[in-house]
């Protein structure tokens, strides 16, 4: 079977911008925020770290519905995952090496995507946190590049010619 039928398309401009719409209060974790702080693999899927405010799990909810998944049980303490027609979505709590949402966000950056899109997108050195504690062989090469990027940043700012 050919990888368009064996998975939804993955479009997440649409998955966010529902988001957004709804004023879902999160944080872009996992590929698709490390993709946009530079570095270069490839996901097929959304992870956010929402706000656990009642409210904002409210309008998550709502989103959760017009993006077709129905009304969705969100367990506050593990990641519910839901395949919508633009790709999987991952809503993550606490991501491990973090406190969840107010812990992300105070060094999140929000990020021009195109469509009037500026999600908050984690920093790289939470991403960078993050991976570290998952402690996977398979994230040794994104993690290592991770730390790159940082350090390139740094030198960047320091204004270290390289």
């Amino acid at each position: 079977m050919s990888p368009s039928r064996s998975s939804p398309p993955f479009d997440p401009r649409v998955l966010l911008g529902v988001l957004e719409r709804h004023r879902v209060s999160f944080v872009l974790i996992g590929g698709l925020a490390r993709v946009i702080e530079g570095a270069d693999e490839i996901t097929r899927g959304v992870d956010v770290t929402p706000s656990m405010r009642p409210e904002n799990l409210r309008r998550l909810g709502e989103a959760l519905v017009e993006l077709g998944v129905g009304e969705t049980q969100l367990d506050v303490d593990q990641p519910t995952t839901v395949t919508t027609p633009y790709g999987e979505l991952r809503v993550v709590p606490v991501p491990v090496g973090t406190r969840g949402y107010d812990d992300l966000r105070r060094a999140a950056v929000r990020e021009p995507l195109g469509h009037g899109l500026r999600p908050a997108v984690a920093s790289k050195g939470d991403l960078a946190r993050m991976l570290a504690a998952l402690g996977r062989e398979e994230d040794v090469g994104n993690l290592r590049q991770l730390r790159r990027l940082i350090e390139l940043e740094h030198e960047l700012g320091l204004g270290i010619d390289l």
